[in-house]
């Protein structure tokens, strides 16, 4: 997953319209919902950490792991002295903190990079081992139904800022039998302070995933399923939605 060290350079940019705010109030109504009280939480997979300075803003002490160590950087260059924030590098797969979280999520589609069952199981069993009896597992990810019926196509976008223009080319190619996405980017990033131009070619693989085996990989790995909806309308799960919330405890 050598390919998020090139995406850091313009990850900000590229979602600088994404609502987080928006996003972390769902998250915390979810959390209030199904949890009596909680103020810690482990993210993985965090990126620059958008979401998690929200959270800490609004009193939760979050820790953030993320694969690559350039996003890393990143988010720990926007912290204060003071924050209750950690950023760590790890790999959502292994990664082990030897402490455990009220809750634990993991967002933005990072568990449908887990491409593999034995990755998806790994990831799922990360969860578990820095939880407590009864803490949550929150993730997203792409809904196999969704997908299928409004399959991915070619996107061209621009993004800029006083510093870079942005063009990037979104490539599907998919694989049925695989229930998986090859997301290909071909990106242009024009330097506006010196005019330099230079390109960036990635490969994303991104897994669909449907109910029934979401199901089956929580209840393997030590978990009951608790809610299932559509990503932040909190409508249900239909042959419309590519955005599936999930919520699950640990037994």
């Amino acid at each position: 997953m050598a390919v998020f060290k090139d995406y850091s350079k313009y990850y900000n940019l590229l979602y600088k319209d994404k609502n987080y705010n928006s996003e972390v109030d769902y998250l915390i109504n979810l959390i209030k919902a199904h949890s009596l009280e909680s103020n810690s939480i482990l993210n993985l997979g965090c990126g620059t950490g958008n979401h998690d300075f929200i959270f800490g803003s609004k009193g939760f002490h979050v820790t953030g792991v993320d694969l690559s160590q350039d996003m890393i950087d990143v988010a720990n260059s926007k912290k204060s002295n003071d924050s209750n924030l950690v950023f760590l590098k790890g790999d959502v797969r292994d990664v082990r903190l030897d402490k455990t979280f009220d809750v634990v999520m993991s967002l933005f589609h990072v568990m449908s990079y887990q491409t593999s069952n034995l990755d998806l199981e790994n990831a799922i069993k990360t969860a578990h081992a820095h939880l407590e009896k009864g803490g949550l597992f929150i993730f997203d990810c792409w809904y196999g139904p969704g997908v299928l019926t409004d399959r991915p196509t070619v996107r061209n976008k621009q993004f800029e800022d006083n510093n870079f223009l942005v063009t990037r080319l979104s490539t599907p190619h998919m694989y049925s039998n695989e229930n998986c996405v090859d997301v290909e980017f071909n990106v242009t990033i024009k330097d506006k302070t010196n005019g330099q131009t230079y390109d960036i070619h990635e490969m994303h693989k991104m897994r669909y995933l449907f109910l029934p085996e979401v199901h089956y990989f929580l209840d393997k790995n030590g978990f009951e399923l608790v809610l299932n909806e559509e990503w932040l309308s909190s409508a249900q799960l239909t042959y419309n939605s590519w955005n599936a919330t999930f919520v699950a405890k640990k037994k």
